[in-house]
Order: structure tokens, then C-alpha cells, then sequence
């Protein structure tokens, strides 16, 4: 049973890490930033700043990949992954008024929530 719930834990932290991991795109150009968020990035300090944000997020989500599979690293990846998901969300319900691009990000973040929460409660919610 323990291997069970380790490559369930392995699977969700995958999910997860692949919804983190997936705006790295936004290095790939200017393009991808503006129809990922519906935004128009006028300026050049905008985009330097969407780009490392892009970076960012290609660091946290190969950690929790790599973390995925070397189960020393998985506390800390999915402490830093619930601070970022939840901390967007909560963001997002603070401001209030976003566009409909944004609102599909969050959607994304509750989708990888839910396995980060599957993967807390396998990995430490049953005594082994």
C-alpha cells in the first residue's frame, strides 16, 4: 500500500508541477506572454518583468517535478507551490476585477490545489 500512495504522491506532485512549470513559454517571446493573459505589454521594463516572472515559474515547477521523484525534496516543494498557487488565488479574489484569461489561470492553480492537497493528505495524512 505505501507504494501505491508514493506513486500517487509522485503523480499529483507532477500535476502540479507541470501547471507551474508551464509558463516558462512566456520566454519564448513576447507573443506568448500577451495571449496567455489577454494583456498588452507596452513597455520594455513590463515585459522584463513578465519574462523573469516566467522564469520563475520554470524554476518552481521543475523543482516540484524533480522533487516528484526524490521524495527528500517534496516537503519543500509543496510548501513553495501551496504558498504560490494559494497566494495567486487569494490575490485574484482581492483585486477583484480581472480579465477572463487571468480568471482561467486561477482555474488552472484550483485544478493544481486539488492535487497538491491529494498529494498532503497521501503523503502526510496516513500514518505509515
Amino acid at each position: 500500500m505505501e507504494m501505491t500512495l508514493n506513486k500517487l504522491v509522485t503523480a499529483s506532485l507532477v500535476i502540479v508541477g507541470l501547471i507551474n512549470f508551464f509558463p516558462i513559454a512566456g520566454l519564448l517571446g513576447v507573443k506568448n506572454l500577451e495571449t496567455a493573459y489577454k494583456i498588452s505589454l507596452t513597455s520594455d521594463d513590463l515585459v522584463i518583468l513578465m519574462q523573469h516572472r516566467a522564469l520563475l515559474f520554470g524554476l518552481l515547477g521543475g523543482f516540484i517535478l524533480y522533487s516528484a521523484f526524490v521524495p527528500i525534496y517534496q516537503h519543500a516543494a509543496i510548501t513553495m507551490a501551496a504558498i504560490s498557487m494559494i497566494g495567486f488565488a487569494v490575490l485574484v479574489h482581492t483585486v477583484g476585477s480581472t480579465n477572463s484569461a487571468i480568471l482561467n489561470v486561477l482555474s488552472v492553480d484550483y485544478v493544481g490545489i486539488f492535487f497538491l492537497v491529494i498529494a498532503i493528505v497521501l503523503k502526510y495524512g496516513y500514518q505509515r
